[in-house]
């Protein structure tokens, strides 16, 4: 199972599941995506969490999934960006669940107003992706390395240059009034 031998009371980030919740319902209200939530495993031989995950109608628009973990949550962006909040639950570090909910809130929306880019490096010792998320109070980087065929799929897939995922579309409704 998914938790921290050094956390006392990892029952503490509730508070920040809650919080992942209200956004996911406010984000599938407010733009035209869809909402599937599944059971998946975090990764290889790890255990299954509830995932859910908003896919924007425009295939330009990067897609979101938060994996609820009973330690947190884990944030996948795009094709490669990931991010663990918090990235260390134990005790000593003790991170703030309101702290982690504003984040999880400014990363969220810098990704629906289109500010994630994602590349393939290819160098002298194999592929590797790169990832930057850029927003309101937002500039994170992240990169790692890349398996020969995945590396060969994501340039087929138009990401040897550097791509700029798109905007999420607005719903019809929420659209701010014109002004005259």
């Amino acid at each position: 199972m998914d938790g921290n031998q050094h956390a006392t009371d990892p029952n503490r980030f509730t508070t920040l599941h809650e919080a992942a919740e209200i956004l996911l319902d406010e984000l599938a209200e407010r733009y035209q995506v869809e909402r599937r939530e599944t059971k998946e495993p975090i990764g290889p031989d790890e255990a299954f969490v509830r995932t859910v995950r908003l896919i924007p109608h425009d295939p330009v628009a990067a897609p979101m999934a938060i994996q609820f973990t009973q330690s947190g949550l884990h944030l996948r962006f795009g094709r490669w960006w990931l991010e663990t909040l918090p990235s260390c639950a134990c005790d000593h570090c003790d991170p703030d669940p309101e702290q982690l909910s504003d984040r999880l809130r400014r990363h969220a929306f810098a990704l629906v107003e289109g500010g994630l880019w994602e590349r393939v490096r290819r160098g002298l010792s194999g592929s590797w992706y790169q990832a930057r998320l850029i927003g309101t109070e937002v500039k994170a980087d992240r990169e790692g390395p890349l398996a020969a065929a995945g590396a060969r799929e994501a340039r087929r897939d138009g990401f040897a240059a550097p791509m700029r995922w798109g905007p999420w579309q607005v719903t019809p409704e929420d659209r701010p009034a014109e002004v005259h």
